[in-house]
């Protein structure tokens, strides 16, 4: 194993970010507006559309494994991971505007139209992102620089999700004037031109630094086995699981919340006192002056209420990174992604208690969410290439991909379960898009989809961690015998 010089520059380090950034925008749609889009957008049933998440994710996720093998064995002048980044944008941003497209089929025409697109969706997304989390573990062997990678990495991830989260309902109404099918169509359009742009800068700014020996050798079979021995990995997988599950079933069901719980007159009333409609025709008033366009932003209270919701939270997870690596230089990785993940999973819980007037209490209770599970974000990466780290330690040859490829697996696993969970709860708790006013049971199945059942699966996440070995003491005691050996192998 050879190695050259581990700073990683400004420049790269924002390049790298930039893929995150560009993934982020069709990833964070996935997770936040799949099961919407399917029910209320494309008119797919329920339970059907549950059905399609469930079998297209997991069918995509089985494919990561046979990337990072893929991934573990390219050598190109480019590096193992590069060009995978730069082999995929274009694919990547065809087929994320043909998943969120409407074509005017039957209704078996639809259901096999969108599974067909999202297996394609999940599938160039593992050849893109797989190898774009490896490279994370090969820009540099030094465990802080790759904190301050992960933070850099992870405050493009909140902008994306700012612009999803915050942004994409009225994106849909002003690009699609009124029509959200035209709406998603052309938003996606959007997202998918500035992702393919922003894949390429990252292609070009980056460099592989952490380079496998050239007489390292390894079979498959010795590249699984080391896998399943590592407990630290396996800890990993599980965490992974259950993160995703988390973010995406209660991030599938905000929506739902706002547009079906939430007083739409006390929201309208929460945004005409904290000054947000105000600061609307502030800026409408501004852009006028300077001769352009008014500001065109959703009238109905719950849009604005969600977008708002959505962008409060998004800022307070940029502000909970600006102080990880802080935390995570001093206390170690783990430590502090368990007790963010713990404290970000009491704010989710008190969801269930407020009454559909306590505008307040919900905006409050999201920046506190937002906050502490900012903390944690970052570090959940940076962990997966300190076990891609520990690997090498203990079997001498180093699998980066391979070790990505099971929580990318993870992830997608995650967000199939959970993005079929809001679905199939819907369907369960007898929710119809059809009714302007929901049942009081479909109303209790999406309370506890956004507060006690993520709840569960976040404290299960950080039950998970008593199991993963690599704390403060264990990161420099690696870092050091890797910087060794590497050093040895110069000679």
């Amino acid at each position: 194993m050879k190695t050259t010089s581990q700073k990683v520059s400004v420049l790269e380090k924002i390049g790298y970010s930039l893929g995150d950034l560009a993934a982020n925008l069709i990833f964070q749609t996935l997770m936040t507006f799949l099961a919407f889009f399917y029910t209320d957008v494309y008119r797919i049933p329920p339970a059907t559309a549950s059905a399609i998440i469930f079998a297209g994710g997991m069918l995509g996720a089985f494919f990561n494994p046979v990337m990072g093998i893929i991934a573990d064995r390219t050598n190109t002048r480019w590096g193992k991971f590069r060009p995978w980044i730069l082999w995929t944008a274009v694919p990547f941003g065809v087929i994320a505007i043909l998943a969120f497209s409407t074509p005017n089929f039957s209704p078996g025409g639809k259901v096999a139209y969108a599974l067909i697109t999202y297996i394609l969706l999940v599938i160039v997304y593992s050849a893109n992102n797989l190898p774009y989390a490896s490279l994370s573990g090969v820009l540099t062997g030094d465990m802080a620089e790759r904190n301050s990678i992960s933070s850099f990495r992870f405050v493009a991830v909140m902008v994306a999700q700012f612009i999803v989260q915050g942004l994409l309902l009225p994106l849909v109404l002003i690009l699609g004037d009124g029509d959200k099918i035209k709406g998603f169509e052309n938003t996606m359009t959007l997202f998918a031109v500035t992702g393919v742009i922003f894949f390429i800068i990252t292609f070009l700014t980056t460099r592989e630094r952490v380079i496998p020996n050239p007489q390292q050798k390894s079979s498959i079979k010795e590249d699984l086995g080391d896998l399943f021995k590592n407990k630290p990995w396996i800890a990993m997988l599980i965490i992974t699981i259950f993160i995703f599950i988390t973010l995406s079933l209660k991030g599938g069901m905000y929506v739902y919340y706002f547009e079906n719980y939430l007083s739409e007159q006390h929201l309208a009333d929460f945004l005409e006192n904290i000054g947000f409609n105000g600061f609307i025709d502030g800026l409408n008033g501004v852009l006028v002056s300077m001769g352009l366009h008014g500001f065109t932003w959703p009238e109905d209270a719950p849009t604005s209420g969600f977008s708002l919701f959505n962008a409060g939270g998004i800022i307070m997870m940029i502000v909970g990174i600006t102080v990880s690596k802080t935390l995570a230089d001093r206390f170690g990785k783990r430590d502090v992604f368990g007790v963010s993940l713990f404290l970000s999973a009491l704010c989710l819980l008190v969801f269930y208690f407020y009454a559909p007037h306590s505008i307040a209490l919900v905006f409050i209770s999201q920046l506190a969410h937002g906050f502490f599970y900012g903390i944690g974000t970052p570090l959940l990466w940076a962990m997966i290439a300190d076990v891609a780290d520990y690997s090498e330690w203990k079997n001498n040859r180093r699998a980066t991909a391979i070790i990505f490829s099971a929580m990318i697996f993870g992830l997608k696993a995650g967000l199939s379960i959970g993005g079929a969970l809001v679905a199939g709860i819907l369907a369960l708790y007898g929710y119809s898009e059809e009714l302007a006013t929901q049942s009081p049971e479909a109303i209790n199945g999406i309370k506890l989809s956004l507060s006690v059942y993520p709840t569960l699966t976040f404290f299960i996440a950080v039950a998970c961690l008593f199991f993963y070995e690599i704390n403060k003491k264990k990161e420099v005691e690696i870092q050091e015998a890797l910087m060794f050996r590497r050093t040895e192998n110069l000679q």
